[in-house]
């Protein structure tokens, strides 16, 4: 039975609040082997980090940080909206950090999550997203059922948590204007 989730974007100050819990899902997801830009041993103090420039980014409106929150209001899930690019795409924003937690993955939180990116780019006037992630992965197959379009893979291109190293599949989405 999956439990209730809610999405919604946070604003940079409740963002710069939410740090610790933040990092909590990040440590999960770089502990639990995804290759989400972090390597083994990850620290609080550097996952704290990497959070409190997401909220600054946040603040200068070069994002959109959205959370997926259990019924105790607890983050379980994020995914960020890079709406910040070259003058020659202001139609076109980076999906980055699709992150959940172990003990809500399989519940349809990514899903929802996508959901919300969608709307959220709508919303920016973004019509052009795109992705990418580590070929093979849960995450590749679920970008594929939810109407990305995968554009090739690049071997070697990252490394995973533990060193290995892991090729990385790119995907875009095309949105209707509004």
């Amino acid at each position: 039975m999956s439990t209730p989730i809610r999405i919604r974007p946070l604003a940079a100050a409740e963002a710069a609040q939410r740090v610790p819990e933040l990092a909590d899902v990040l440590l999960d997801c770089v502990e639990g082997g995804a290759s989400v830009s972090f390597m083994l041993p990850l620290s609080r103090e550097k996952a704290e980090a990497f959070w409190r420039a997401v909220a600054e980014g946040v603040a200068r409106g070069e994002r959109v940080l959205l959370v997926a929150e259990d019924t105790d209001g607890r983050a379980v899930g994020t995914v960020q909206l890079v709406t910040a690019m070259p003058d020659n795409q202001p139609h076109r924003a980076d999906v980055a950090k699709m992150l959940v937690h172990r003990r809500a993955r399989r519940q349809g939180v990514a899903q929802r999550l996508l959901d919300a990116v969608d709307a959220q780019a709508l919303a920016a006037g973004k019509t052009v997203l795109v992705l990418d992630t580590v070929t093979g992965s849960d995450a590749e197959r679920l970008y594929a059922r939810c109407g990305w379009q995968r554009v090739g893979s690049i071997p070697n291109y990252a490394l995973m948590p533990d060193g290995a190293p892991c090729a990385t599949t790119y995907f875009h989405k095309q949105l209707p204007a509004a």
